[in-house]
């Protein structure tokens, strides 16, 4: 019998009652992995009632006793980091590594989480009329749902509760029905830290599980990561009830290349952005904008592509694994056939097999050339790894065609010239911008801040302004002779990578 994964409501793990049953396949060979069971309407509510009775006690831990269980946590995290690797790979078809990188970058949110102390403290200000002071204190909103996608299982979770709890707050978490298994471990291990059996909820579902928490009552909080089509009625559903809401939504991510830049950067690092994890990430690269030039370097882009392979994530040559599902795979393979009609196809994964897993959900790397921004191909988020190509004749003709695209998640550029990458960093309506970085991914003490269609939220409402993130490598020589700082050598030089946030008014 297929193993029955378990809800946890009102601190008691469960098999669940209910009759609508989900079973969770190995992506490599479309096998059977276990089975869930979607929560009932009164799972649901006991779920969300249980939350509102743990947080009217965890609101009242100290701070810090708050923050010492998820240094608790972030240390289990790590002892399990492995074997919390291998469920990843194991359900979701990941390589090895690449698992395990999704499990590293959530146990650095529960570091931060370890660090919210200095997060909670208010403002205080004497005499702001004659014998007045003033005094502002952070407090815990109440009952939180997060509403967490398939493709990282364990850092999209660990993006939400474990920050929502040190503030103050009770976590109702339905992850994705396609690889719940990582999020039950997770649970387990910040029970096994020590918090409150019930502050954290666990349950299972589809659309009218998420419908009844975000439109629920004692829900104060939503966060969700998903698609496009999901985030704009999740965002509708739960501010329309009143409650704060944050869905980061889709993307179509460009990386610009000039003619200055390096063509063994540019390829080496453009090949890992674009097809990586089966191209089933948000920050993906998925258009690679040339300009003049630049477009010189697109057959070396094909030949090194070409070389790249899928595989099963105990194979240690494996450079990314399958697509989630059959219906991921058939609707990319979908958009490959379209994609045809339009415009050059130079290279075609769409028929490709791995050697022992005849029934995965393999496609090879698809690599368009001719791509303009009226083909479907580039309209929509393929999720699946395959790279556009789009030639220009300037920085600016690049702007506008990023600007005119409705999303704005993620973008870079590879240059040489500091005055192309200061106007590219500046002039682009985009959240987050790499300046020969390809996926300028934050760590978790800088916001993770998509724009325009990317993002459902507080920041939405006031359009550009927000939050901008850009990463990008400088060549350094150190002071001093000698330096633990990675990327530079004995001497004290070589690349690093430096960080910088721009506040946008």
């Amino acid at each position: 019998m297929t193993q029955r994964i378990p809800h946890l409501i009102n601190g008691e793990w469960c098999p669940g009652v209910g009759t609508d049953l989900i079973t969770v396949t190995d992506p490599t060979t479309n096998q059977p992995l276990w089975q869930v069971a979607c929560s009932t309407a009164e799972e649901v509510d006991a779920a969300v009632a249980s939350a509102k009775r743990a947080f009217m006690t965890w609101r009242e831990v100290p701070t810090p006793e708050r923050a010492r269980v998820m240094l608790r946590y972030q240390h289990l995290l790590k002892e399990h980091h492995d074997a919390l690797g291998d469920l990843v790979a194991l359900e979701t078809g990941k390589t090895i590594a690449d698992a395990k990188g999704d499990v590293w970058r959530g146990i650095e949110v529960a570091e931060q989480a370890a660090n919210v102390a200095s997060l909670m403290m208010g403002e205080t200000v004497e005499n702001v009329a004659r014998g007045v002071d003033t005094h502002s204190w952070v407090q815990p909103l109440g009952v939180c749902v997060g509403i967490t996608p398939f493709n990282f299982p364990a850092m999209i979770p660990l993006w939400m509760f474990p920050m929502a709890l040190a503030c103050g707050n009770a976590f109702i978490l339905k992850p994705s029905e396609q690889d719940p298994m990582t999020a039950v471990r997770l649970v387990e291990l910040l029970l096994e830290a020590g918090a409150p059996k019930d502050i954290v909820q666990l349950v299972h579902g589809r659309k009218a599980q998420v419908d009844q928490l975000i439109s629920h009552p004692d829900v104060r909080a939503v966060s969700f990561v998903g698609s496009v089509p999901v985030g704009q009625h999740i965002y509708r559903t739960a501010t329309d009830h009143m409650k704060r809401a944050q869905c980061f939504a889709g993307a179509k991510n460009h990386i610009v290349i000039m003619p200055d830049a390096n063509p063994q950067q540019v390829v080496s690092q453009l090949v890992g952005a674009s097809v990586g994890a089966a191209g089933q990430r948000c920050m993906a690269i998925s258009v690679a904008v040339f300009v003049a030039g630049a477009r010189d370097m697109i057959p070396a882009l094909r030949d090194e592509l070409a070389k790249v392979t899928p595989g099963h994530h105990s194979d240690p040559e494996a450079a990314y694994g399958p697509l989630i599902s059959p219906q991921a795979k058939e609707r990319v393979l979908g958009l490959i056939a379209k994609g045809k009609q339009e415009a050059e196809c130079l290279l075609d994964g769409s028929d490709c097999t791995v050697a022992g897993y005849p029934d995965g959900n393999w496609i090879g790397p698809t690599l368009f050339r001719g791509v303009t921004a009226d083909m479907t191909i580039y309209r929509e988020e393929i999720f699946g790894p395959v790279l556009c190509c789009v030639e220009v004749d300037s920085l600016d003709e690049a702007l506008a065609l990023v600007n005119a695209n409705p999303y704005g998640n993620g973008t870079s550029i590879f240059t040489q010239s500091g005055a192309a990458a200061r106007k590219y960093q500046h002039e682009v309506e985009v959240g987050q911008v790499g300046i020969n970085i390809p996926i300028p991914v934050p760590l978790p003490f800088f916001s993770f801040t998509g724009w325009k269609g990317s993002f459902y939220g507080d920041l939405h409402a006031y359009g550009k302004q927000g939050v901008r993130f850009y990463t990008e490598t400088k060549t350094v020589t150190s002071r001093w002779p000698e330096t633990d700082i990675p990327g530079l050598n004995s001497s004290g030089s070589g690349t690093v990578e430096a960080n910088m946030t721009i506040t946008l008014k």
